[in-house]
C-alpha cells in the first residue's frame, strides 16, 4: 500500500508554472461559482419547503439573486466600530476566508495518472497532493475558525464576543470528532493522501465500510461550518448576529463567502473520503468502462458535492437550532466516545485481517466485546432511569420533590416551562402609582360611559 501511495504521488510536481496557475484559478473560480449557485439554490429549496416562492426577480427565475446581493453589500457603507481593535477587526474576515479556499487545493477531480491533456500537457485533474493531505485540510479548517474568534473579540461588543467564545468551544468540540473519523479512513486506506484514499475505495465506498465514521463526519462538518442546527456563534435570536454583528459591507460579505466556501470544501472532503471521490456511482460503473476516465470523473465529483450541499440545505429547512448545553453534550458525550470506540474496533479488525484471520473469527473477537459493552451500557441506562420513571411528577401542589414548594423553573440549571399540572409562583409586583381614574380607564371600567 505504501509503494502504491508513493507511485500515485509521483504524478504531482511535474506541471509547468502556467498550468499550476491555471489549476489554482480554476479552483478559485469553481468555489466562487458554486457558492453563487448554492445561495440561490438554498433560498429556492427552503422556499419550496416552506411553501413560498423564493427569489424570482433578478435574472431568469431569480438565478442572479446572488450577484444582486453581492452588489448591494459592496455598495453599503463600510463602518468600523469606534471601540474595536482596528487591525484585528479588519484582519478577521481575511483570516476566515482565505483558508477556506486553501483547503480545496488537495481535492482530486480525477485520477492521478495523467489522465487528461490541457493545451497539449498531460496532467492529473488535481492541483496538488502530498502524503499528509488530510492533515493539511484539518490545519486550514482550524485556522479559518480563528477568524470568527478574532472577529468576536476585536469588535469590542458583548454579543460578538459571546459568538466568538461559542465558536472556539465549537471548534474544540467538533474537530476532535472530525479527526477521529479521519483516523478510521487512514487505517483502512493506509494513506493520508487524498488521491490514494479515492483509489482505495474500489469497489466499495468507505461510507459503506465505515458507516459510523461517515455519520460522525457528517455531523461534525455541520458543526464546523456553523450551519443550522449548529449555528450557535451567529444565533440571531440570542446574539443579534453573533460574531459578525458589528461588520458591514464587504467585510460582512467575506464572512458569508467563507461560510459557503467552507460548505463546498467539507462537501468535497466528504465525497473524497467516503463517497468514492471522482469514481462513478455503482450502477454506472458496472456497464460503462469509460465512466472513470478522461473528463467524466469531474462530473461525478461535482454531482456528489451538490448532493451533500443539498443535505446542508435540507437540515436548515428542517431542524431548529440546538440549545447550547445540548450542542456541547452531543459533541463531548456522544460523538467523541462513539468515535473512540469505533476507532478501536476498526483498528482491531484491520490488525486481525492483516494477521490472516477469517471473517467469522474477526466478528467473534471484535463483535462479541462490542456487544457486551453495548449491553452493559443499555442495562446501566435502564437502571439509571428507573427511579425517575417511578417517582411521581412534581408540581406546584402535587406529590414529588417539589410538593411542598412552588415549581422552580431553574431547577435543572436553565429555564424550563412548567409541565401539565405544574404552576409557576405568582410574580411579585409593586402597586401601581397611576391615579385611580387612569387605572379604571386602562382596565376598561369606563368603556360603557364613553359609548
Amino acid at each position: 500500500m505504501n509503494l502504491a501511495a508513493y507511485e500515485t504521488l509521483g504524478f504531482f510536481g511535474r506541471d509547468p508554472w502556467w498550468l499550476v496557475l491555471l489549476k489554482a484559478v480554476f479552483c478559485f473560480a469553481f468555489l466562487v461559482g458554486t457558492v453563487l449557485i448554492a445561495i440561490v439554490w438554498e433560498r429556492k429549496v427552503v422556499a419550496w419547503m416552506q411553501l413560498r416562492i423564493g427569489p424570482n426577480r433578478h435574472g431568469p427565475w431569480g438565478t442572479l439573486q446572488s450577484l444582486a446581493d453581492g452588489v448591494k453589500l459592496a455598495l453599503k457603507e463600510d463602518l468600523v466600530v469606534k471601540g474595536a481593535d482596528k487591525a484585528v477587526y479588519i484582519l478577521a474576515p481575511i483570516v476566515c476566508a482565505i483558508p477556506a479556499f486553501m483547503a480545496f487545493a488537495v481535492i482530486p477531480f480525477g485520477p492521478a495518472d495523467n489522465e487528461v491533456s490541457i493545451f497539449g500537457t498531460r496532467t492529473p485533474l488535481q492541483l496538488t497532493d502530498f502524503p499528509v493531505a488530510l492533515l493539511y485540510i484539518l490545519a486550514t479548517a482550524s485556522v479559518g475558525i480563528y477568524g470568527i474568534v478574532l472577529a468576536g473579540w476585536s469588535s469590542g461588543s458583548t454579543y460578538p464576543l459571546l459568538g466568538g467564545l461559542r465558536s472556539s468551544a465549537q471548534m474544540i468540540s467538533y474537530e476532535i470528532a472530525m479527526g477521529l473519523s479521519f483516523a478510521a479512513v487512514f487505517i483502512y486506506s493506509g494513506s493520508m493522501s487524498t488521491s490514494e484514499i479515492v483509489s482505495s475505495q474500489q469497489p466499495t465506498w468507505f461510507a459503506v465500510l465505515l458507516p459510523v465514521s461517515f455519520i460522525v463526519y457528517i455531523i461534525s462538518m455541520v458543526g464546523e461550518t456553523n450551519r443550522a442546527p449548529f449555528d450557535l456563534p451567529e444565533a440571531e435570536g440570542e446574539l443579534v448576529g453573533g460574531f459578525n454583528t458589528e461588520y458591514s459591507s464587504l467585510k460582512f460579505a467575506m464572512f458569508m463567502l467563507a461560510e459557503y466556501v467552507n460548505m463546498v470544501t467539507v462537501s468535497a472532503v466528504a465525497s473524497t473520503l467516503f463517497l468514492g471521490g471522482w469514481r462513478a456511482p455503482w450502477p454506472i460503473s458496472t456497464f460503462w468502462e469509460g465512466a472513470n476516465h478522461g473528463w467524466w470523473p469531474m462530473l461525478w465529483i461535482v454531482l456528489k458535492i451538490q448532493v451533500v450541499l443539498f443535505f446542508f440545505i435540507w437540515l436548515r429547512g428542517t431542524l431548529p437550532r440546538l440549545r447550547y448545553d445540548q450542542f456541547m453534550k452531543l459533541g463531548w458525550k456522544v460523538l467523541i466516545p462513539v468515535s473512540l470506540v469505533w476507532l478501536v474496533m476498526v483498528a482491531s479488525v484491520r490488525a486481525l485481517r492483516n494477521e490472516g484471520y477469517g471473517f467469522g473469527e474477526v466478528v467473534l473477537y471484535v463483535g462479541a466485546p462490542a456487544g457486551v459493552i453495548l449491553l452493559l451500557a443499555l442495562v446501566r441506562d435502564v437502571l439509571k432511569r428507573k427511579p425517575e420513571a417511578e417517582a411521581p411528577p412534581g408540581g406546584g401542589g402535587g406529590a414529588g420533590p417539589q410538593a411542598e414548594g412552588a415549581f422552580d423553573p431553574m431547577a435543572g440549571g436553565y429555564p424550563v416551562p412548567p409541565l401539565p399540572g405544574q404552576q409557576l409562583p405568582p410574580v411579585p409586583r409593586r402597586r401601581s402609582r397611576a391615579p385611580k381614574q387612569l387605572q379604571d380607564a386602562l382596565n376598561g371600567a369606563d368603556h360603557s360611559e364613553g359609548s
